[in-house]
């Protein structure tokens, strides 16, 4: 059996790095991308080899458009030299900042980072690689708890996230002739360093969070992780054009 390949965006830290080595674990082989810190994505890399898989990092800022062609052929170099295949099978566009300013406050440039990466990014990234993504492969895209309750300061990029809702919508329906499934995952509010480490390092929010969450608790990155691996398993290959919240029961 051809081992599967995904392709995981921002997967050198945070809850891409999670969802790298969860689906490694599973036996699948992993392309992480990073932006800067080469040094944190090479021991991921190592990291997931250790568990009897292939991978590689590849440098790469999803807020650049003029990058993905160049981008694009690397990954397929890859693909052949590593694993001798023309296609990869899992797409996962995870990569992105946390910046929050209130609606009132938010400046034009925070507004375009947060377009670019969260939302033009993942749309032409993933045109981009379409002609590598194999037919029935997967796609799952990553949203917020954000985008159903509000939260002030995050005006801006909760809309992203909305906005890649839409999309995988459309995604599905336009993808669907090549038997391509589309999916978005939506965490709560998750302890890594994300925002600055603000609900992992901030006791008083984790605690205020937690005392409006279903399960008593903020999130860990196992628990996206995991969820991450179930929804591009074999398992829910008929689940499609699906918003998934993964929060433990935030704000119900």
């Amino acid at each position: 059996m051809t081992q599967p390949i995904a392709l995981v965006t921002g997967g050198s830290r945070g809850l891409g790095k999670n969802a790298a080595l969860k689906l490694a674990a599973r036996g699948t082989g992993i392309i992480l991308t990073y932006n800067h810190n080469a040094d944190d994505a090479l021991r991921v890399v190592r990291e997931i080899e250790e568990k009897g898989v292939k991978a590689v990092a590849l440098q790469l800022n999803v807020g650049n458009c003029a990058a993905f062609a160049a981008f694009t052929r690397q990954v397929h170099e890859q693909l052949k030299t590593v694993w001798q295949r023309e296609t990869f099978d899992y797409l996962l566009n995870n990569a992105g900042v946390g910046i929050n300013a209130a609606f009132a406050d938010t400046r034009e440039e925070q507004f375009d980072e947060l377009v670019n990466i969260h939302f033009k990014g993942p749309f032409f990234l993933t045109q981009h690689l379409l002609p590598l993504l194999k037919n029935g492969g997967r796609i799952l895209n990553v949203s917020s708890g954000l985008a159903r309750f509000c939260q002030p300061g995050y005006a801006a990029y909760a809309a992203m996230k909305g906005a890649m809702e839409v999309l995988t919508r459309y995604q599905a329906k336009e993808l669907g002739l090549r038997g391509i499934t589309v999916n978005i995952i939506a965490p709560g509010a998750i302890e890594t360093d994300f925002g600055g480490g603000m609900v992992r390092d901030n006791e008083q929010i984790n605690q205020h969070i937690a005392a409006q969450t279903a399960l008593g608790r903020v999130g860990l990155p196992d628990d996206i992780g995991d969820a991450i691996a179930a929804l591009l398993s074999d398992d829910l290959a008929w689940m499609n054009a699906q918003r998934v919240e993964v929060s433990g029961g935030m704000f119900l």
